[in-house]
């Protein structure tokens, strides 16, 4: 498959997209939401990665959404740009790999929202994140859903509010990044990472992600319930039947994955 503004290789089962506009630092035009949206649905059908890395090319993770396609539109061309942005932060929730951000230089607005959408974060030590849109006049109310999810309430109505930058630590702290690296090790330290989930079943892996994503926003019983009926099915499975026999036996499993 050809893309433009994206590229995507296969590493050790490791799916690795690539954005690809750094002269605009990435920033999330209509064309780049859509290749996104291809590669992600293709990856998602084909199972060919266990695990799926998504990094900026150039100096930036994500600037956020192309503001020239925002300045001189009509109400829906923009309309279906941010649908367009809503429908691929949907698909990455829902294809059955795990999706780690691997992110250095600036993740704003709607960068801020790719980064936060993914299932996890890796950021290099000078990484920046940030939902400056009350700056330009533009309440950043999209990447608002991502992030509010991912850092407590009083910390994401201040990054909304103020557009200031939260630095990798502070994002760390606040519950958006799993991880800060050095800047050399951040390529390696993600792919290891990679590496460490890649080795377990991806079937039981997108049970897993399927049934976090259900749950979560559940009252605690209802999710307990749910929860209850995931992982008795989850059980009897040929893969957690082979996992609980590997441990007992105390040998290495040999994942069947059907």
């Amino acid at each position: 498959m050809a893309y433009r503004y994206l590229t995507y290789k296969i590493e050790e089962e490791i799916g690795i997209i690539t954005l690809n506009r750094p002269e605009r630092r990435n920033a999330l035009s209509i064309a780049l939401l859509r290749e996104l949206q291809g590669i992600f649905d293709w990856i998602g059908k084909t199972k060919e990665a266990r695990v799926v890395i998504l990094k900026g090319a150039g100096v930036a993770f994500c600037a956020g959404h192309d503001l020239t396609e925002l300045v001189d539109h009509p109400l829906n061309s923009i309309r279906t740009l941010f649908q367009a942005c809503i429908d691929l932060m949907e698909l990455m929730h829902t294809i059955p790999q795990p999706v780690i951000a691997q992110v250095h230089g600036i993740a704003t607005a709607a960068g801020c929202q790719l980064a936060a959408s993914c299932d996890l974060v890796v950021a290099e030590e000078g990484a920046r994140f940030a939902t400056p849109g009350v700056t330009i006049g533009l309440f950043c109310t999209t990447p608002m859903v991502a992030v509010s999810r991912s850092v407590g309430r009083k910390k994401a109505l201040e990054m909304l509010m103020t557009g200031e930058m939260l630095s990798a630590r502070e994002a760390m702290e606040a519950g958006m990044v799993n991880r800060v690296v050095p800047r050399e090790k951040l390529e390696e330290e993600t792919l290891q990472l990679a590496r460490k989930i890649a080795q377990y079943s991806s079937l039981v892996l997108a049970i897993g992600k399927q049934a976090f994503y259900q749950q979560i926003e559940m009252p605690e019983r209802k999710a307990f319930h749910y929860a209850k009926e995931v992982i008795s099915s989850n059980a009897v499975m040929a893969d957690a039947q082979e996992g609980m026999k590997a441990f007992l036996e105390k040998r290495p499993p040999v994942w069947i994955e059907e």
